[in-house]
């Protein structure tokens, strides 16, 4: 991690730059053959993309990372997973990573680790011993095993989407007092 990553609450002021965040990300995907995962189209230009990261900065928690004041990075959490996905109930108060996004031209830099790791801090500092997260499991499920080097065990496999073609897996982090 950069010793000069900050790691901020972020607000509406900042969803532009979250947007931002996730176009690149879907530009990055999509140069590397992947346009299943978060799809071809940038964010920024979907009817729902711009109101969805408003609901983000403004109904759930995020955060912002930032290197020399520039957003690198994005993690929303929230007290569950999104109504939208068939995943099932955690049984217990849980923090839910609903949102992690990392600017591509810092990759290798563990900005997203430490969005994680912050991640996991509020979710103890909440009382709360259950960490959250699900994502896209499909190709090589390299970010199945990049949330699993970060902590994470897998639990549920799922389909999302339209017909179920959209290949997910739940992952859980079980956190000490």
């Amino acid at each position: 991690m950069p010793p000069d990553l900050r790691i901020r609450p972020a607000d509406r002021s900042d969803a532009p730059a979250v947007l931002a965040l996730m176009d690149g990300a879907i530009r990055w995907m999509n140069a590397r053959g992947n346009t299943e995962q978060w799809g071809t189209v940038p964010l920024s230009e979907r009817p729902e993309g711009p109101a969805r990261i408003e609901r983000y900065t403004t109904e759930q928690t995020p955060y912002l990372a930032e290197l020399a004041g520039v957003p690198v990075g994005a993690l929303v959490l929230h007290t569950g997973p999104s109504p939208d996905l068939p995943v099932p109930p955690a049984g217990e108060p849980e923090r839910y990573v609903r949102l992690l996004v990392t600017d591509r031209d810092h990759a290798g830099l563990g900005i997203g680790a430490a969005l994680l790791a912050h991640a996991a801090e509020e979710t103890r500092r909440a009382g709360i011993r259950l960490l959250r997260v699900d994502c896209w499991a499909g190709a090589d499920g390299a970010l199945v095993a990049y949330y699993q080097r970060n902590g994470f065990t897998p639990t549920t496999a799922f389909r999302a989407g339209p017909e179920g073609a959209w290949p997910g897996r739940l992952l859980e982090r079980r956190l000490t007092p």
